[in-house]
This record gives structure tokens, C-alpha cells and sequence, in this order.
């Protein structure tokens, strides 16, 4: 059995009062039915912002509460009515929405039909994640502009000066502390030509980087290729890949050298650059890792992972050495796709659920009208009795059976908004999926291996390698009574 996904409720009403619908207690029961409607779901925690204004909460102790406990895994999603409960400034929504992604969790807005946890709505992501790239790339695109100017004119860019400089006054001077440790590193890799041999050399003589840290041969590496040592300041040869993904080299051309005072002559500089390259183009290349497109998804009918071992292209299992060829369960998975999606009738599912959601809705406004009527006439009520029109016991014989309905209704509505939340929610997955896989079958051969691994992971379930037969089980299908008909018939398999 597995575990319970934990999630979070997030409960935020920007004044201390609100009508009803608009309650802390009616978002919290919708949100708590929504959770019961999703199997395997449990609500461990809930965070409550009230008489919060939603310009900016990322700040807010519960908001850092809720980010903490994203973090830990403590919960891995969160629920609320609407996007604008949880911020309304863009900037911080497109914030939480990255921390989300990046440590896998889901958000669920209820009133927009948007939950992570499905495949529609980790479209959400992908929009978030275009909006965030774009403002990043605005950003990025003004601070570029302005680097090759600052560079041609000799002014710092941003950043350390390089190990055995500083920057005085804007410009960069040598260190006089620091530039000996660096001629002497040259030195010593011209005599032992290795870069671990100089750092271990370098620390057992008490030196150590400008942090106070060990060197390491990386270390040593880089500081042997700076050409700032002799003489030679490079600016603007470098572009970002942006959140923490490294760098790639610019275009020569693109280039600014600027002049600088040398640390070492260029003779050894160059000599001991000579020896890293010939260092490198001796050394072997490492072979690409296979990638298969089933990876992870075929089972051995004994209930073992199969994986595929070396470079025999061959899935099998370890315990009861279960074979099938990669190309061959491909081949079968493609011909079980295609099968699949002809038993399923997009129309039909969508009719179906379009009446069960309407039932429900219907029932939504009666019982929405029913509690607008009584809260009328128990206000009438209250009118007539303070004007003496009832008694005292007339008028509790007549509020009461009234307060005991809308309290009932005031429960039975934020449940019933709950299930429509759900059904909507689902039906929008389950749509997404079945109008994108009537066109797989025909664009299947066009698609790249990672188009075809990310439907792959969208629709499968698993696959299961049995003596005779394999058994692929999809997900995301119209019903579960055609999953358990149609979803695990078996195919032929050839055996190995």
C-alpha cells in the first residue's frame, strides 16, 4: 500500500470581516472535501493568513512556515479557493510556484480547476515557468547589453577579483599576499605536472584559497588557466545558463582582453598550459549512458524491477532471469497504444461527465438559494421579534429548526463546491490527455526520444513481463471500469 500524500490547506481573507461564502471555516471545509474526494490524500496542516493583505506574504511567519514545510517534505502540496488567495502579487506567486516545482510539489487552486497533481494541471507549471523565464530573460537581456560597454571600458563587471589581485579604486592591482601563493602553484605544476600532487602540496604548506579552504585540483585547474596571471584580464567571455546551471563560453569575437599587471611571466604560463592540453587530449572519453524509453516502467511478473544491464539492450530481471529485447516491448507498447486509444470514446466520456457535473452544480445553486431564503427569513424573523410582533418561545420555535437547516447547508455547500472542484479538476486532466492521444499514434515516429519518454511518463502505469503475455497498464483513462476491461489485456510475446 502506498503512503498518504500530505497536504497543507492555505486559509487567507484579507479583512476581519467577511459574508459568509467568503468565511475561513467555508474555505477550510471545501478544501478538507476536496481532499477527501482524492483517494490516498490526507490534510496534516493548515496555514491561516487573516485580515492579510495579499500584496506581499511570502514574508509572513506562516508563509515561511508553509515554505519550511515544503521543503521537508513535511507536506508535498498545497490547497486553497483561488491563485489570488494565495498571492496576488505576480512576483510572488511565480516565486512559491518555483519552489514548488523544484522540490516537487503540487499546487491546487480550486476555483481555477488547477491541480499539479495532474496532468492538465502541470500545464500550470510550464506557463509559470515561461512567464518567470521571460522576466528573467527581460532582466538578463538589459544587464547584458550594458557588460560589453563596462568591459571595453575597464570597469569590474560584478564578482571576486581573481586569486592574487584586488580591486583597488576600480581597477585591479596585484595582491601582495596572495600573488605568491599563485607564482608558486605555476612553479610547482611546471615541476610535478599534476594538479592534485599541487594542491595536497600547496595545503601541507599551510596556504589555502581566499575563503580560508583547502585548494583542490579544480581549484588549481582553474587558476592555472586564468590568463590574468600573465597579464591578460579577459571580460564578457562567459554567459549564464541561468538558476544555478553553469556557464557557457561566448564567441571569441565577443571577447574584451584587457590589459592587467602579470603575476607570472607569459612563458610559464604558456608552458604550463601546454601541459594541460596535451594532459587532456590523451585522456579517453566517457562513453554516453544508455537511455531506453520504458526505463522504470517494466516489471517481471514475479513483482522485480527489469532493468537493462550493460549494453546488451535487453530488459531482465535479477531474480527469475525474465528477458525481453528493448526494441521489441518498444515495438509492443507503440502497437498496445494505439489499440488502447481505439476502445476509448472521447465523446461518450465527455457527455458522461458533463451531466454528472451539471447534477452537481444544480445541486449547488439549490442549495445556495435554499441558505440565501432562510438567512432572509431568520433576519425577517429577528426584525418581528424585536418589534413585538412574536414572543420570546414563538420566536425560538421558529429560528430554531431555521438555524439547524442553514447550518447544515453551510456544511453540505462548501462539500458539494468540493466535489464539483474535483470533477472539473479531473475531467480536465482526463480531457488533456485523450484529445493529445488520438493524435499520438500518427505522430508517434515523429517524436523525439524525449517527447516519446515524457508521454511515456504521463500515461503509463506500468508493464508487466509475463511468461506468455506482457500486461500494460495505462493511466489517466475515461473510467476504471474499461481500465480493469480493456486497460491489462495482454499481447503475444516472443520470447527470448
Amino acid at each position: 500500500m502506498t503512503d498518504k500524500k500530505h497536504v497543507g490547506i492555505w486559509i487567507r481573507v484579507s479583512t476581519d470581516f467577511q459574508v459568509k461564502d467568503e468565511s475561513p471555516e467555508h474555505h477550510e471545509r471545501r478544501a478538507r472535501a476536496y481532499v477527501e474526494a482524492k483517494q490516498g490524500w490526507e490534510a496534516v496542516e493548515i496555514y491561516r493568513l487573516e485580515a492579510v493583505s495579499g500584496k506581499a506574504i511570502i514574508g509572513h511567519p506562516e508563509a515561511k512556515r508553509m515554505l519550511a514545510d515544503i521543503k521537508s517534505k513535511r507536506i508535498t502540496g498545497l490547497i486553497f479557493s483561488k491563485l489570488a488567495r494565495l498571492a496576488r502579487n505576480t512576483k510572488e506567486l511565480l516565486e512559491f510556484a518555483e519552489i514548488f516545482r523544484a522540490n516537487n510539489a503540487d499546487l491546487i487552486s480550486l476555483s481555477e480547476s488547477i491541480d499539479t497533481s495532474t496532468p492538465a494541471g502541470r500545464l500550470f507549471y510550464t506557463m509559470i515557468a515561461a512567464m518567470a523565464e521571460w522576466e528573467r530573460a527581460e532582466i538578463a537581456e538589459r544587464v547584458a547589453a550594458s557588460v560589453p560597454i563596462r568591459a571595453k571600458m575597464g570597469k569590474p563587471l560584478g564578482g571576486q577579483a581573481s586569486f592574487g589581485y584586488r580591486w583597488d579604486d576600480k581597477e585591479l592591482v596585484i595582491d601582495e599576499k596572495e600573488a605568491p601563493i599563485r607564482r608558486l602553484l605555476h612553479e610547482l605544476f611546471l615541476q610535478h605536472q599534476r594538479r592534485k600532487h599541487v594542491a595536497k602540496l600547496l595545503n601541507n604548506l599551510g596556504h589555502r584559497t581566499r575563503n580560508g579552504a583547502k585548494f583542490a585540483n579544480t581549484t588549481v585547474y582553474r587558476l592555472l588557466r586564468d590568463p590574468t596571471a600573465k597579464g591578460k584580464r579577459i571580460a564578457n567571455y562567459t554567459r549564464s545558463r541561468g538558476e544555478g546551471k553553469g556557464w557557457d563560453i561566448k564567441p571569441e569575437n565577443e571577447w574584451v582582453i584587457i590589459p592587467c599587471p602579470e603575476v607570472v611571466s607569459p612563458e610559464v604560463w604558456d608552458k604550463c598550459n601546454q601541459i594541460l592540453d596535451e594532459q587532456e587530449k590523451n585522456r579517453k572519453p566517457r562513453g554516453k549512458k544508455a537511455a531506453f524509453l520504458l526505463s522504470g516502467y517494466v516489471t517481471c511478473h514475479c513483482g522485480g524491477k527489469m532493468y537493462v544491464y550493460h549494453s546488451s539492450n535487453i530488459y531482465t530481471c535479477r531474480q527469475c532471469k525474465n528477458r525481453i529485447s528493448a526494441a521489441d516491448i518498444d515495438e509492443i507498447y507503440y502497437g498496445e497504444l494505439a489499440g488502447v486509444l481505439k476502445n476509448h470514446s472521447i465523446d461518450d466520456y465527455q457527455s458522461n461527465r458533463e451531466q454528472e457535473l451539471q447534477e452537481k452544480q444544480t445541486l449547488l445553486k439549490t442549495a445556495q438559494a435554499q441558505a440565501t431564503k432562510l438567512s432572509k427569513r431568520m433576519h425577517d424573523l429577528v426584525s418581528l421579534h424585536l418589534d413585538g410582533g412574536l414572543t420570546k418561545e414563538r420566536f425560538k420555535e421558529e429560528h430554531k429548526p431555521m438555524e439547524e437547516q442553514l447550518q447544515q447547508l453551510e456544511r453540505t455547500i462548501p462539500e458539494l463546491e468540493a466535489e464539483i472542484d474535483f470533477w472539473k479538476i479531473e475531467r480536465l486532466s482526463s480531457e488533456t490527455i485523450l484529445e493529445g492521444a488520438h493524435n499520438l499514434y500518427q505522430q508517434w515516429p515523429t517524436f523525439t526520444f524525449e517527447q516519446k519518454r515524457g508521454i511515456v511518463e504521463l500515461i503509463t502505469e506500468t508493464i508487466i513481463i509475463e511468461p506468455k503475455d506482457i500486461t500494460i497498464r495505462f493511466c489517466y483513462l475515461p473510467s476504471s471500469s474499461q481500465i480493469a476491461e480493456k486497460g491489462t489485456a495482454g499481447m503475444p510475446l516472443r520470447l527470448l
